[in-house]
């Protein structure tokens, strides 16, 4: 089914995101928030919650630490799929695509409107690694915080974010009787198909 660009799934993302932030914080502490899937190279997959920090035409950025378990799983397989679930308006949304490193000039602007401690707190984790004792990532915020002091925070060099080129979307919409509304974006080419789904 071919569809005008006033329906670009992008778009429509977009409206439905803002709908969602607009929700009262109390019922909805995180619009952003959603399931990230990865899967490394022998085929394992894993999920977590990360946060959405910016969506246009490009695609879906997110930011972590490239030396994490998502982030060495997506440098392996440059792979990602999303899953964006607002119970509140019983919508969901989920991309899959290709997931490549945002540009040095994105990710130091970035890093640099976070808080200080998230900052330091970037240097100091060694993201997914065993910790020997409780104590060790507060003496290494401590150290890190040493190490600064007095000065500006640079962007550690394992820490950037990905963005995920969108090939698939699909907007599921709760119905009753389970008879639920499903549209399926497909890229093609410099546009986009849609398939309707039977729930």
């Amino acid at each position: 089914m071919t569809i005008p660009p006033a329906d670009d799934p992008i778009v429509r993302f977009q409206a439905l995101l803002e709908r969602a932030a607009q929700l009262p914080r109390e019922r909805l502490p995180e619009p952003t928030a959603f399931a990230l899937g990865t899967v490394d190279a022998a085929g394992q997959p894993s999920v977590r919650i990360v946060l959405l920090k910016d969506v246009d035409a490009r695609g879906f950025v997110f930011y972590t630490n490239f030396e994490s378990r998502k982030g060495r799983e997506i440098m392996v397989t440059r792979r990602a799929a999303m899953c964006f679930h607002w119970q509140l308006l019983e919508e969901q949304v989920r991309v899959e695509g290709r997931a490549e490193p945002v540009s040095d000039a994105e990710a130091d602007a970035y890093f640099a409107s976070r808080a200080r401690d998230s900052q330091i707190g970037a240097w100091a984790s060694i993201q997914s690694r065993p910790m020997q004792s409780a104590t060790d990532l507060d003496a290494r915020v401590a150290e890190m915080e040493r190490k600064f002091a007095g000065g500006p925070v640079p962007r550690p060099p394992h820490w950037s974010g990905f963005r995920v080129t969108p090939e698939r979307i699909e907007f599921w919409k709760n119905m009753p009787s389970r008879l639920h509304v499903r549209h399926l974006y497909i890229r093609a080419g410099d546009g986009w198909r849609l398939e309707l789904l039977y729930p």
